[in-house]
């Protein structure tokens, strides 16, 4: 059989498609073949260890920065106290600076007491951090020629006294702790609470000797 011009250039075309297609498609299988690289993202630093336990404790007194303080579990007082900058006549000797600390515990730094005036006594339920030593030292007496000393008496014996209920026994206590001892019963007025009656009524029922 023999084929005209236009039959063999029409099995030309056929055959170039065909080598076109065939090559095409060799071509594709051959990508699909190529390794492609996986990229793991290495896990980040620390990130399977366990948070830190943190606690928060409250330091008042004789700081320059008294407030509420975030610490790692297991820390001690002298960590919060540190923080908070004891000021330059805080008594530190009076706590128990390697005490653990505790969450939500209060820490009073008391300040160093004049020559002379007898020095707060460190009731365990106002500053549980007082040494046993600093305890031991202080005078526990708050009365003298039948009148209550208020830089030395607690809650309850302020509490006896005329215009002056717990509340205002708790005041009073504060403010020695933060100022440092009275050093006269006219410094009541800054008492926040006490006015010029009430002081008038305690002149000659406290004293601060």
């Amino acid at each position: 059989m023999t084929f005209g011009r236009r039959e063999q250039l029409v099995a030309l075309v056929i055959a170039a498609v065909l080598v076109f297609g065939l090559g095409y498609r060799y071509a594709q299988i051959q990508a699909r073949n190529e390794v492609t690289p996986v990229i793991t993202q290495e896990p980040a630093s620390g990130s399977d260890a366990g948070e830190t336990t943190q606690i928060m404790v409250h330091v008042v007194g004789a700081v320059e920065a008294p407030g509420v303080y975030r610490l790692d579990a297991g820390s001690r007082v002298v960590d919060a106290v540190d923080l908070a900058k004891p000021t330059s006549n805080a008594d530190l000797d009076a706590l128990n600076l390697a005490a653990l600390l505790e969450d939500g515990r209060k820490i009073i730094v008391p300040a160093k007491v004049p020559a002379g005036v007898s020095a707060t006594p460190p009731a365990a339920r106002e500053n549980p951090f007082i040494s046993d030593s600093y305890t031991a030292m202080v005078s526990t007496s708050s009365s003298q020629n039948g009148r209550i000393n208020i830089n030395t008496a607690g809650v309850s014996e302020l509490d006896q006294l005329p215009g002056i209920g717990p509340a205002l026994a708790r005041r009073i206590i504060a403010y020695r702790q933060q100022n440092g001892p009275f050093s006269s019963v006219d410094e009541l007025i800054n008492v926040r609470g006490i006015g010029e009656k009430t002081l008038a009524d305690l002149r000659d029922k406290v004293t601060v000797y």
